[in-house]
């Protein structure tokens, strides 16, 4: 099937109608090769759609309308995309003296900014209980594959090049054994126990002295809070490896407890979710990372760092992995997040934590009565269901998050975490009412209903979204990203 929106432009096209115009050309028309070469020189006009400026807008318009977004709905999907964006971020984002800085400048004329940055950076080494912080890395991906790159850097440092493989739990982020795997390091699972937490005695078994580092979350991927980080970190420490924190979860526990206090080496933050940076269609990121002082060596150079004149760039960092980024972060992210955690403050940020844990335990206790709750305790941010009781009546996880759709949800994430059969992993967040969390808790009560007493409703939705069902495995292998004129 061909991309929808570009196939109804083409059909809205009628010869001689136009959407701009622009003035006569009033240079030379260049017409030879002088400027490009013959290959690269078009012969004929474009076969563009012909299309007038209001039926223009109107269309794109429509389209618009039919996206889903923190600004139009609710948003359930669990562990890492940040469901709020406050519009003062966006003010300040805009102030002239940020938005039309450029990168190249020289320092002194851009003091103003440097200052927010190393603020930036003060702000969540103490949020996070690390020794410094960089802003380098363009997300939260990349500020894992930075973190493990100086983990790796320090064991080389001290002549320990056998360690060479990086610990994760079976509940880990996807993006986990991948960062480790593009770092150069081999990985290997450790298991979860019957609490979903990580099992202390399979820890002892593959933790050796090959481990360079354990990556993990806490609270982890199911929402559940690792009461045993402690002893963990002194396992992994006795070892001689380092303990990664993975930041996705970290506003359920802001102002709480602190990464760094757990025993952790390295941390990233994803400034697009906790700190409420603009995340959609998988972008613009920012995640940066902290490290304890043994680490400090081997940050991204430059390092931006304060002296007696002002703000610079330190470049003289001899055992640094050196630039992972050009420049130095995404700028317009960093003011983004400076906004809101100091519009916030200690005391908001500790609101942030409680709401969540709060809004995520209401859901959680009162869907449990319709879908299988797998680990029934306490959760921080988010949890997960199980619809393994519909599917043993014929409606599986899929057919639900269809379902959803007709109300007007995103879906919840699905089929993750992997240890969790007919998984359904959802995060309501801080910033919900009560009335929001009680009108998607119906939804999913009369979900329920449906798949008892007529399952084919679920089973053949969405019935009134603009698309229906597609082959979501042929759109992703096999995606038609250019218009096709109908022959």
């Amino acid at each position: 099937m061909h991309n929808q929106h570009q196939s109804l432009i083409f059909e809205m096209s009628k010869e001689g109608r136009v959407g701009y115009s622009l003035p006569e050309l009033d240079v030379p028309e260049v017409t030879s090769t002088e400027v490009l070469p013959a290959e690269y020189v078009r012969t004929e006009a474009p076969e563009l759609p012909e299309v007038s400026e209001l039926d223009i807008m109107r269309h794109y318009t429509a389209l618009s309308k039919r996206n889903h977004g923190v600004d139009s709905g609710f948003y359930p999907l669990g562990s890492c995309t940040m469901k709020y964006n406050p519009k003062i971020n966006e003010y300040t984002a805009r102030i002239p003296g940020f938005a039309n800085i450029h990168p190249l400048q020289d320092e002194e004329t851009v003091q103003g900014a440097l200052e927010l940055m190393y603020d930036l950076q003060e702000h969540l080494t103490e949020i996070t209980g690390m020794d410094e912080v960089t802003l380098q890395p363009a997300a939260g991906a990349h500020g894992e594959w930075t973190g493990l790159m100086m983990i790796r850097a320090y064991h080389e440092a001290n002549g320990d090049t056998k360690r060479t493989k990086v610990i994760v739990p079976d509940s880990a982020h996807g993006t986990n054994p991948a960062s480790a795997t593009v770092a150069g390091f081999e990985t290997v699972t450790v298991k979860s126990n019957e609490h979903g937490l990580v099992d202390l005695d399979d820890l002892r078994k593959v933790v050796n002295e090959e481990t360079a580092a354990l990556m993990l979350t806490n609270p982890n991927t199911l929402g559940l809070f690792e009461e045993d980080i402690l002893e963990m970190a002194e396992i992994v420490h006795a070892a001689g490896g380092k303990l990664y924190y993975d930041g996705a979860n970290l506003n359920a526990v802001l102002s709480k407890a602190r990464p760094g206090d757990m025993g952790f080496d390295v941390v990233h933050l994803n400034l697009h979710k906790t700190f409420t940076g603009p995340h959609g269609g998988g972008g613009p990121g920012s995640g940066p990372v902290g490290v304890k002082a043994d680490l400090i060596p081997f940050l991204p150079k430059p390092v931006l760092v304060k002296t007696e004149s002002g703000f610079t760039f330190d470049y003289n960092r001899p055992q640094s992995i050196g630039r992972v980024k050009p420049f130095y972060g995404n700028f317009g992210i960093n003011v983004r997040a400076y906004t809101y955690i100091r519009s916030m403050g200690p005391d908001g940020l500790k609101a942030v934590t409680e709401n969540a844990v709060l809004n995520a335990n209401y859901m959680m206790r009162r869907l449990s009565e319709h879908y299988d709750l797998p680990f029934d305790r306490h959760c921080k941010h988010e949890f997960v269901l199980s619809g393994k009781r519909q599917k043993k009546l014929g409606v599986r996880t899929l057919d639900i998050a269809k379902r959803l759709l007709d109300f007007g949800y995103h879906p919840p994430t699905i089929y993750f975490p992997l240890i969790v059969e007919e998984c359904m992993m959802i995060e309501p967040t801080e910033t919900e009412s009560k009335e929001t969390l009680d009108a998607f808790i119906d939804a999913m009560i009369q979900i329920a209903k449906e798949v008892e007493e007529n399952p084919e409703i679920v089973q053949e939705a969405p019935h009134t979204t603009v698309v229906k069902r597609l082959d979501e495995t042929l759109a992703a292998r096999k995606p038609v990203l250019r218009y096709q004129k109908e022959s």
